[in-house]
């Protein structure tokens, strides 16, 4: 596909959704009628690739069968097919149709080989993930980008481009009514430093607790959530690897929700727990958000 074309082709969110006959994103709006004191329902998904079904279109069967989830974060890049084939964006939507799931993020987006911090099809590869992800309704795209592949917050000469980048492509993001989420292995704080240096609400946070932990920032984790705040932080993962995450690990699953309820945190839960079978990702996704649900809560409507 020519590039002029791609960057050419980016509707407003009304037009996708619009065209797209208020496909799966419309249904995310709101409840009419639902008056003061009404809270809307806890948005919880679970990725793709750690129910073990990239290119898989039976991933939403799979979904449906798991009470209280309500969408799946799907690759861009990984599996065949994948969401650079365009029959394949438009079977993914009429399955997530099909059985009443929502699709409200879409991970993976680099192919292989490229880096945010030095690829220069980068950009491409952003607007790429912005075109599928207007078209399917999602609300969000992760960039992520770990270890030598992050900037280094120090230096401008290194975060200075990843800026330029992101600001460049954040108009087209917002024209789609996308954001970038950044999950990375920056501290809270230089995510901080990140977000407030694009300076653009479609640039924010794909916050991942667990990953600071294992980054080595876990005892700012939580706190990151309280220093991010509600305006810079668009999703989060929720894990404890191949554990519940009522158990033991490197992070407070209570205590984080904690934080989030007080932010008015009110975005999409999205688990990536690590699963060895369909079953287990039925049993330990159902006993996950019976947890979740004891500790969060949506602020009213």
């Amino acid at each position: 596909m020519r590039v002029d074309r791609l960057q050419t082709s980016a509707l407003s969110r009304r037009g996708f959704l619009w065209s797209a006959g208020l496909g799966v994103g419309a249904t995310a709006a709101r409840v009419d009628g639902a008056g003061p004191g009404v809270r809307v329902p806890l948005k919880i998904g679970h990725r793709a690739a750690h129910m073990n079904m990239v290119g898989n279109f039976d991933v939403f069967r799979l979904a449906r069968r798991i009470p209280g989830l309500m969408g799946v974060e799907l690759q861009v890049t990984a599996g065949k097919p994948n969401l650079r084939d365009w029959d394949a964006v438009r079977r993914y939507k009429r399955e997530a149709n099909r059985w009443g799931m929502m699709i409200p993020s879409l991970a993976g987006l680099w192919d292989p080989g490229v880096s945010i911090l030095r690829s220069p099809v980068a950009g491409l590869n952003l607007a790429q993930a912005i075109r599928a992800a207007g078209f399917l309704g999602s609300g969000v795209i992760l960039a992520a980008f770990f270890g030598e592949n992050a900037p280094d917050m120090n230096r401008e000469a290194s975060y200075g481009p990843v800026v330029e980048l992101l600001r460049a492509a954040a108009p087209r993001a917002a024209d789609a009514g996308v954001v970038i989420g950044l999950e990375n292995s920056l501290s809270p704080a230089d995510n901080k430093k990140l977000a407030d240096l694009v300076g653009h609400p479609s640039v924010k946070i794909y916050y991942d607790l667990f990953n600071m932990a294992r980054f080595g920032h876990g005892a700012e984790a939580v706190g990151g959530v309280r220093l991010l705040g509600k305006e810079r932080i668009c999703q989060v993962h929720v894990k404890n690897g191949d554990r519940l995450i009522a158990e033991p690990g490197p992070i407070d699953w209570k205590a984080a929700f904690e934080a989030l309820n007080g932010i008015g945190y009110d975005g999409w839960y999205v688990f990536e727990s690590t699963h060895t079978s369909e079953s287990n990702v039925i049993e330990a996704t159902t006993r996950n958000i019976e947890f979740l649900k004891q500790h969060c809560r949506m602020p009213e409507a």
